[in-house]
């Protein structure tokens, strides 16, 4: 049976666009290809890449902090803010 999306996905961007050392927006995360290709990406996909960019966020708040800190398992449900 396939689930029906009522809602769509917002963007997560939060308008810091700049790119980081690694290639990535320093708002949200997201990759070049991820921030260009986000209209026509399909309601799982842009999941996938708030989950992707969660990620991301997580390693680089891990690598400013140490890896003494311990993160919190993240939510995977989209509804709720970006971190």
């Amino acid at each position: 049976m396939e689930q029906l999306d009522f809602f769509t996905v917002p963007s997560p961007c939060v308008g810091i666009c700049q790119v980081n050392n690694r290639g990535y927006c320093k708002g949200c995360y997201r990759s070049r290809d991820e921030r260009f290709n986000w209209q026509v990406m399909t309601s799982d996909q842009k999941r996938q890449v708030i989950r992707l960019c969660k990620k991301r966020y997580l390693r680089i708040l891990r690598r400013a902090k140490g890896s003494s800190i311990e993160v919190q398992q993240v939510d995977d449900n989209p509804q709720q803010s970006l971190f």
